[in-house]
């Protein structure tokens, strides 16, 4: 058990989920210590795992297959690569396309020929093969053309590519899809949940992409070798470092905050826990605000350096920028010699900065308290395989106790405006994929989803009003069986404060990239790059140590640019 410091409060200064759980500022949202890919890299460094490259069998057209082993306390696994050439007109980052530049499975063990020859028959085809308990994740990527010929080209010539031109892009290849949890026949989650190495949210998946990293870098360095034998070199590990793997991502992923309230609500309590302990703290030690200011400067990099095109993201860039002009004064000051630093800090973002600036801090204060933050992590998951059943012994009385604590928020929303009830959430026939269709524009109503907790639970509130406090929520659904999902729904979260989004889901002003860059923040994604309100680039562990340095380097002190890169 770990000891409490001497010098934390008894009472966690938490942020109520009125304030946290609005998609402006969930969109805001930032990478941090907790996140999902640096909770990987430091359980890899400690646990000395060991990673080795048994094949690389690639010829001169870059068509090949390579494996990539990962050797834990207990158990091996392996990506499995298959490298292809892929005409230039088959080039999609879209669901819908059928090839790729690459295509990958993460195999639970080391694989035999025999396995190798099964998966290159069935993971070049993605969707349309098929593959086994064997196999924990499914995937493809393709290449960023212009920068991948760019790189291979330098390298060819016996020269180490810009990091200006790195900079622009971030990434060699980009994942279009990371399949797990027995799609198309992978292994079933269950089979692996309790295994340590992958306690936690998505590490199987994201132990894929950091490998596929690895991948991009030794096809771009094949492929250089290809072009002059002679004169090619590798990349110099610090310029290596620059890349991470990029991920196109959209709708699809959108609803997963919705559909997932009990999962949702472990990841942001962590978050907000974490940033509650250090609030708390009664004082704040020379070395630990050093390193504080230390990363603030190195933020501000990462901030100059994010490219976007996206008009909405480069204003919120631009204020980001602004807002660091302002932290710098701030910080020129005692405000973190006062009683209280941190808190002090957080309040006096909360009056002086954008959304973002205000999450960049709130991140930014966790990264000197790992020692007593780290161990959030281990409470950002939940248990969703077992059915919630509803309570029909509940009173009325209760069930608009809760309502009333959880949902006062709704008040604010009249879904008698044509605006406040504009969207609808359905799925696509050809490929059973979220989309977002207008209601008073497109015949989509028919098959609406039930992603609208806003709208579901003012009419619920609004069918209670004239029962009786003592009838049993079995009572009223007999009578309202319509209202049953939203009854469950709101049973479920009933002790989980931050497990239901404050706003409304299907409003004309609701943009879905708030949704997508707030799970990506707890992946830790970087450099948000929206190419439209639906659908985002982004960036996976860039500045992150390989494989070949994990055990030399801090994958936490990586997560930020270094201060000579300004």
């Amino acid at each position: 058990m770990r000891e409490p410091d001497k010098h934390l409060s008894q009472s966690l200064k938490m942020r109520p989920a009125s304030q946290v759980m609005r998609l402006k500022r969930m969109g805001s949202f930032h990478q941090s210590r907790l996140s999902f890919m640096r909770v990987l890299l430091r359980r890899l460094k400690k646990e000395n795992w060991q990673f080795d490259r048994p094949i690389f069998d690639v010829d001169d057209n870059g068509v090949g297959v390579a494996t990539y082993s990962a050797k834990g306390p207990e158990r091996t696994y392996t990506l499995i690569a298959f490298a292809h050439d892929l005409p230039a007109e088959l080039r999609s980052d879209r669901v819908i396309a059928e090839a790729w530049d690459a295509t990958f499975t993460l195999f639970d063990g080391e694989p035999t020929k025999a396995d190798i020859e099964r998966l290159s028959k069935n993971v070049p085809l993605q969707e349309a093969g098929r593959v086994s308990e064997k196999e924990i994740s499914l995937s493809r990527a393709n290449r960023s053309v212009r920068l991948f010929k760019y790189v291979s080209e330098c390298l060819s010539n016996g020269q180490q590519p810009d990091i200006s031109e790195i900079e622009k892009v971030g990434y060699l290849m980009r994942t279009t899809a990371v399949y797990g949890s027995a799609k198309f026949g992978s292994c079933d989650r269950q089979k692996w949940a309790d295994r340590p190495e992958f306690s936690g949210s998505f590490q199987p998946e994201l132990l894929s992409v950091w490998l596929i990293r690895t991948f991009a870098i030794d096809m771009v360095e094949h492929m250089a070798k290809v072009m002059n034998r002679e004169s090619a070199v590798a990349l110099d590990p610090d310029v290596r470092r620059q890349f991470g793997v990029g991920n196109s991502t959209g709708l699809g992923m959108a609803p997963f905050l919705i559909n997932h309230p009990a999962l949702i609500h472990a990841w942001i309590n962590g978050r907000e826990t974490a940033i509650g302990i250090v609030r708390s703290l009664e004082t704040a030690e020379p070395q630990k605000i050093a390193k504080f200011k230390n990363l603030v400067e190195r933020s501000e990099i990462n901030a100059a350096s994010w490219y976007t095109g996206h008009e909405l993201q480069k204003s919120k860039i631009e204020g980001l920028c602004k807002d660091f002009e302002k932290i710098n004064s701030v910080l020129k000051t005692d405000i973190l010699n006062q009683d209280y630093p941190w808190n002090s800090l957080i309040e006096w973002t909360e009056n002086n900065l954008s959304f973002e600036g205000q999450e960049q801090i709130a991140s930014l204060i966790l990264e000197p308290y790992g020692e007593l933050v780290d161990h959030m992590a281990e409470t950002m998951c939940a248990d969703e395989s077992d059915s919630f059943r509803i309570n029909g012994t509940m009173p009325i009385s209760t069930i608009k106790s809760i309502l009333k604590n959880l949902y006062e928020w709704t008040d604010q929303i009249n879904f008698d405006e044509t605006t406040a009830n504009a969207r609808v959430w359905y799925v696509s026939e050809e490929k059973l994929e979220p989309r977002l269709g207008e209601r008073h524009e497109e015949p989509v109503e028919p098959y609406e989803q039930p992603l609208s907790p806003a709208r579901d639970t003012v009419r619920l509130i609004e069918d209670l009003q004239n029962w009786a406090d003592t009838e049993t929520v079995a009572t009223f659904l007999m009578k309202h069986p319509e209202h049953r999902h939203i009854v469950r729904r709101v049973q479920l979260v009933s002790n989980k404060q931050y497990a239901e989004i404050c706003d409304n889901t299907i409003c004309s002003t609701m943009l879905p990239i708030d949704l997508l860059r707030c799970k990506l923040s707890f992946f830790g994604a970087t450099k948000f790059d929206p190419r439209s309100d639906r659908w985002v680039r982004i960036t996976m562990y860039q500045g992150a140590p390989f494989p070949d340095e994990i055990s030399a380097l801090d994958p936490d002190d990586l997560a930020y640019p270094p201060q000579d890169s300004k």
